[in-house]
């Protein structure tokens, strides 16, 4: 071979692995079709959480045992809630305190760690937990608790870019995995507990270039910005006063805290919103819009194409933050969503017109159904709490689901080969009151007090295969920890997911039978991944007991104050034999 066929040969194999290397929006789009990497938080922009791969199938599971296991060491425990993505040779896996870690994915073996600096005085709500980060060009981008974001260089964990994305100091935050969508990066806001205004930004993934920001209460103003970062206005959000009385709206809430979803073939991004700030509704009469809903933006100009609320004027902290996961149902895009309010609903992806509604829970008071006609929930008015006035507080009620919801951060799966979602959901209710409240920046911004109380003696949590067509609970299986990690289901037939007990376990799909577990250590709180190289499946899963419910929990944190804290990614594969 000449000498100039070695040099062709050997630029064409450099430019091969550069195009290899950088992370495009066709690669993206197409995540959860590629078995050979994990790009998104969701297993796809959609956020189905289902990969085709099925090597690890109902007749083999049996056989998973470690590959290898990676501690996050240190003091620096607390929740682990991260999504690992996975691309050209590498994981890339976030923990808690802001940390993000690129791992060899044959070894495990730890190739560079990056540990944000973070300031005294962070207010996160629920643990100092991240989500996950997100992967562009060459770039893995992740957010901080102290609200900012920053992209590093994939490969020597470099800082290429860093911004702010708001004050920590008045109770921002962000937990959040971002999402890519056409070269943006698009990110929310955490804090809903300290009367910030939610909202969805999207940046230049390459640059951190604000491109637009678009806020999630009705009446303030959205804006783009040009090339030299000047602001142009980009209309107002709804309009002032409409539904939130006097300046009730200048500390709404409505934080954007779980990130959103992206559906290619509507070309819109989803994010679903928080509790209005405070939690007492009697300071905030009205639907309060946009909180507690789900909002379809326009990518490209930051516009609200439309919008469902799941629970108008909340009362109860029944943040509508879960992810909207689309899919096809009778020749139509649709999108289901698993509301923290107990309701599973079924959208119109395109218009959000409801198509159904019904309890995924056993037992929701505060509303007796949803009206399919007019998309709004039949209230029970006995189940709100009660307005303290000049009073010290304000008439106490039992309601269910509690306010750590039927379900929470905990993210749900869907197979296209069954046609159900798989719902990581939680049985318990709550004592809740009233009380005043004024806002101060910094501060706490409830004006209510609760307990939460477990509904049975033998289990709170179950994960549910849910028909969206019937509204059917088809299988569960209990659980006697709340369920707070996601779920997976694959080509194999198998669904997995973990429990705070620290197993991740593997079931069949249509059944609901258990077919395997392992004990990883610690709680798992985290969505399980898969993917496939030289031939061979592997799936892994983070291991970290913590997160809302031992700082939230009540009557149900005692019930699992034995669990021990941790800090780990798990990587499984079949053994030979």
């Amino acid at each position: 071979m000449s000498k100039l066929k070695v040099l062709v040969l050997a630029a064409a194999c450099v430019t091969s692995f550069a195009a290899r290397a950088a992370v495009t929006d066709a690669m993206i789009e197409n995540d959860a079709k590629s078995p050979g990497d994990v790009l998104s938080w969701g297993i796809g922009p959609e956020g189905q959480r289902f990969s085709p791969l099925a090597r690890i199938n109902t007749k083999n599971v049996a056989r998973l045992v470690p590959a290898w296991s990676f501690s996050f060491g240190g003091e620096k425990q607390r929740g682990q809630e991260s999504q690992p993505l996975i691309h050209n040779g590498k994981m890339f896996v976030t923990a808690s305190y802001s940390r993000i870690f690129a791992l060899d994915v044959k070894t495990g073996a730890k190739l560079w760690k990056y540990e944000h600096r973070l300031p005294e005085g962070i207010m996160p709500c629920c643990d100092v937990v991240n989500r996950g980060a997100a992967l562009y060009d060459k770039l893995v981008i992740f957010g901080t608790l102290d609200a900012q974001l920053v992209a590093l260089d994939q490969d020597t964990g470099k800082v290429v870019w860093k911004d702010k994305i708001d004050d920590y100091a008045a109770g921002y935050s962000y937990t959040a995995a971002p999402m890519i969508v056409k070269g943006l990066v698009l990110t929310g806001v955490s804090g809903g507990e300290f009367g910030v205004v939610g909202r969805v930004e999207a940046r230049d993934a390459r640059t951190g270039r604000l491109v637009w920001i678009r806020p999630t209460v009705e009446g303030h103003m959205g804006y783009r910005f040009d090339a030299e970062g000047n602001k142009i206005e980009n209309g107002i959000t709804g309009n002032l006063n409409a539904s939130w009385p006097g300046e009730t709206w200048k500390t709404g809430g409505a934080a954007t805290w779980l990130g959103g979803t992206y559906d290619p073939k509507t070309g819109l991004a989803y994010f679903g919103t928080g509790n209005p700030g405070p939690w007492n509704s009697h300071l905030r009469k009205g639907d309060n819009l946009y909180s507690s809903s789900t909002v379809a933006i326009d990518p490209a100009t930051g516009k609200i194409v439309w919008h469902y609320q799941n629970t108008p004027n909340d009362g109860w902290d029944f943040d509508g933050v879960n992810e909207f996961v689309t899919f096809d149902l009778d020749g139509k895009r649709v999108g289901g969503k698993a509301d923290r309010n107990g309701f599973f609903y079924v959208n119109d992806a395109r218009n959000g017109k409801v198509l159904n509604a019904f309890p995924f829970v056993r037992k929701v008071t505060w509303a007796k159904d949803i009206d399919l006609k007019t998309g709004r929930p039949n209230f029970v008015a006995e189940s709100r709490p009660g307005d303290p006035a000049d009073q010290k507080k304000g008439q106490s009620v039992f309601a269910a689901p509690g306010f750590l919801g039927g379900k929470n951060q905990q993210p749900m799966a869907f197979s296209p080969q069954t046609g159900l979602f798989y719902v990581p959901a939680n049985e318990w209710g709550m004592d809740i009151w009233n009380e005043p409240i004024t806002y101060k920046k910094g501060a706490a911004f409830l004006g209510a007090g609760f307990t939460i109380k477990p509904l049975n003696e033998d289990y709170i949590g179950a994960l549910r295969a849910v028909d969206p067509k019937t509204g059917k609970i088809v299988w569960e299986v209990k659980n006697n920890a709340p369920l707070w990690g996601g779920v997976m289901t694959t080509g194999g037939g198998l669904v997995f997911w973990g429990t705070p007990e620290g197993y991740l376990k593997a079931a069949d799909a249509k059944t609901g039978k258990e077919l395997w577990q392992f004990q990883t250590g610690s709680g798992v709180v985290a969505p399980p991944v898969t993917w496939e190289e030289n031939g061979e499946q592997f799936i892994a899963v983070v291991s970290g007991w913590g997160g809302a419910v031992p700082l939230w929990g009540g009557d149900v944190a005692k019930r699992v104050n034995f669990l021990e804290q941790g800090g780990s990614v798990w990587v499984f594969k079949l053994s030979k034999v």
